[in-house]
Parts: structure tokens; sequence; C-alpha cells
């Protein structure tokens, strides 16, 4: 059955419903040692990027005519690396997107891309398209550790990508670092990141490096020399302190953006809000349903072009999944959670999560605002162990719906 035939999108509200829109580019130059993204290193044969540039497009019409009592407000091509892949190439996608989509007309559309294939051609071409921001795969300036973690590019090409840019006419540009890497101390990530910020960037993102099994730096972790939890968890409060001093707000436990700049994309994912995905391993949340893309390029277009089915699930999200949801995910947020829109949305009660959220606000890991909480810096190093602690007494939570019978 056809994917789009799992819907019934009748309703049409007098206002849309905002939809963000994630395009998967699975091609890369390379494979980096830390990486565990489902994408091809090394690949980019004709047969296979037409195969794809076949699958694609048709794969957003068909679910174009699913989607009419929706606006997209965001597009994110990510990978992969869609630079790599080629400004003629994205274009062709994007330009299918908008004839089969209300794209408004101001919406964030984000591409990602590597300072090796960040060419003022492409670049001027992305622009010119309707393309207005970029995220750079930057990681560190230290050039020797971008050859041990299989970078193709050095800082150099990092800061020609970030001019390239400029000259283009983009004006929203976002930097990826990565600390916590093979021999890295404190010192050389505080000159990273201070390095890094004469960039001038609207938005930051910096990453602790997780050490992911099935990646090559899996195989050799032991003997690296990676700084441990202790240092990783120094480096981390430096760029939160580092940041907040440039003008930056940190509005997410790894981004930081300059006021009105946060990534309308991403904050979709953290905020609940409805998304759709194309291409292999690209994840859904739309009307209601919650869906994957099987992470394989071959079945993805074989599925598309010949009708056959191309998920690796596709589950309806029960009331306490999505709360569950909602604490895990807005708590990665400065957002934070509500009292009462917990309760309203979710019929839950709240006070089981408040004796546990008032029992870490005096530990200086949570902080309130009438009856909204938020994770201090310091909280949101531990928040795997909070969210544990607050999942379980949801878990054990009854619902006011069944208590009032």
């Amino acid at each position: 059955m056809p994917l789009s035939k799992l819907f019934r999108l009748d309703k049409r509200p007098s206002e849309k419903t905002k939809l963000g829109i994630y395009i998967h580019i699975p091609f890369c130059r390379s494979k980096c040692q830390y990486c565990d993204f489902y994408s091809l290193g090394g690949s980019r044969e004709k047969d296979l990027t037409d195969l794809y540039l076949q699958a694609l497009p048709l794969h957003i019409r068909e679910f174009g005519a699913r989607a009419r009592d929706y606006s997209v407000d965001t597009v994110y091509f990510g990978g992969g690396t869609p630079s790599f892949f080629g400004a003629e190439g994205l274009v062709r996608i994007f330009n299918e997107l908008q004839r089969r989509f209300d794209v408004q007309s101001d919406a964030e559309v984000t591409f990602e891309a590597n300072p090796d294939s960040a060419q003022s051609a492409l670049l001027q071409k992305l622009h010119s398209e309707g393309f207005n921001r970029m995220s750079l795969g930057v990681q560190t300036d230290n050039d020797d550790l971008l050859k041990k973690l299989g970078r193709p590019h050095n800082y150099e090409q990092a800061v020609t990508a970030v001019r390239n840019a400029r000259n283009a006419g983009f004006n929203n540009i976002s930097l990826d670092l990565i600390y916590g890497l093979p021999g890295q101390s404190f010192e050389e990530w505080k000159g990273t990141l201070n390095h890094v910020l004469e960039l001038e960037p609207e938005h930051m993102s910096c990453y602790g490096l997780k050490v992911e099994e099935g990646t090559p730096l899996w195989e050799y972790r032991d003997c690296c020399n990676l700084p441990d939890e202790d240092d990783q968890a120094d480096m981390y409060l430096y760029a939160c302190d580092k940041l907040s001093e440039s003008g930056f707000r940190q509005y997410e436990i790894s981004n930081f953006a300059k006021p009105g700049l946060e990534s309308k994309h991403n904050l979709k994912y953290w905020l609940g809000g409805e998304y759709l995905g194309f291409g292999p391993s690209a994840a859904s949340d739309f009307a209601g349903k919650r869906f994957t893309i099987r992470a394989d390029i071959m079945d993805y277009c074989e599925g598309v072009l010949k009708g056959g089915t191309i998920l690796s699930e596709c589950e309806d999200m029960p009331s306490r999944e999505r709360a569950g949801e909602y604490l895990m995910l807005r708590l990665r947020t400065t957002h934070g959670i509500d009292a009462d829109e917990y309760t309203r949305r979710f019929l839950l009660p709240f006070r089981p999560i408040r004796k546990l959220l008032d029992r870490f606000g005096e530990m200086g890991f949570v902080r309130q605002d009438e009856s909204r909480y938020y994770l201090t810096p310091k909280g949101m190093l531990i928040s795997n162990k909070i969210l544990a602690e607050l999942l379980l007494a949801q878990e054990k939570s009854e619902p006011l719906a069944k208590k009032q019978r």
C-alpha cells in the first residue's frame, strides 16, 4: 500500500497547520570516524544519484496531495552531506516541494554543508533559489584532529566557506563544533571556541563527542585518549558561559542562537510540531502517526518507484507516550515544561513530577518560573538521570479521568 493511503485528511481547518519537511541526502565524500547516521561515504555514482532523483520527487509528489491542510514553514536538507550532492539536485528537489506543498514565502530553508564542498557557485545558486540558512560542519579548528576524525576538510576551508556564504547573501549561518575529541584538552577547547566565534555566526551547535557502536571510532575508543565525563562537563559549561557572554541565547542542550535566530525546524522536533521526512532513515510525525523510512537507499528507491513498502515502522502514538515525549523533549529546551499544560493535554497528575522537580531544584539542577520548570546548565549535564526518574514517576501515575470515575 502506498504510504499516502495511510492518511485521510478530509477536514480543512480555517488556518493551516504548520509543517516542517526534512529531506535526507545520504551521499558523502567520505564517512567520518564517529558518524552513525545513514550515509554512503564516497558515493555519488551517477546511476545511483539519478535513481534517487527519480524516487525522491515522486515520493514528494505522492505525499503533497495528502497535506493540503498544511503550510510548510521550515525545510531542512540534512545528511549525509547535501553540499556534496550538488546545487542542481538540491534545487530540483526543492522546486518539487514548492510545486507539491504550500511552502511559505518566508519559510526557513536550511541545508547542511561541509567546508570542502561549500563552493561559491553552489552557495550563490542555492541562495538565488530560496535557500536562506546554512549549517556548516566545522567541528574543530585543529587540522590534525580533523584528519583523525576522517573529516574531508581543514579549518581554512571552513573560514573560506563562511566568507563565500556571506558573499552569496546568507545572513543566517550555523556552525557545528564537537568537544571531547581524542586528546583534546580544556584549554584547546577554549581556544577553538574563541577562534570560531571570530567568524561571527548567528547560531552555534556544540556537541559532546559520543562514541557509537558500529562506527570506526568505537573499535579503538580505549586507546585514543578521550576526555572523561568530568572534562567534557567542564568544556560544556565553559561553552554555555562563553556563548552567553558573546550574545548567544541557549535554547536547547547543545544549541545557541542570536536572538530570534533559533533553528525553527529543529524546534519542531523538541516542541512537538508536525514534520514529514523524505529519504532513507527519515522520520515523520504527521497526522497523528509516527513513522520511519528504512535506512537503505535501494529499498527506498524501489519501494517508491514500484509501489512497495518503504517503512521500517509506523504507529499511532498513545497519549501516555506523548506525555513521556513532552517531558523528554521539552526539558532539552529552555522552554521547559508547564504544569498546567501537562495536566490539560495528557490528563495526568503533575504532582509526582513536581515532587521530583522540586528535589532536583534544591540541588541546583532545575529552576522554576511560576508553573514552568527548566533545567539549568548543570541540570542538562545529567538530563538523562533526571528524565529517567520523571518517566518512572509518570508511568506509575493514574490518569485523572480514571480517578474521577
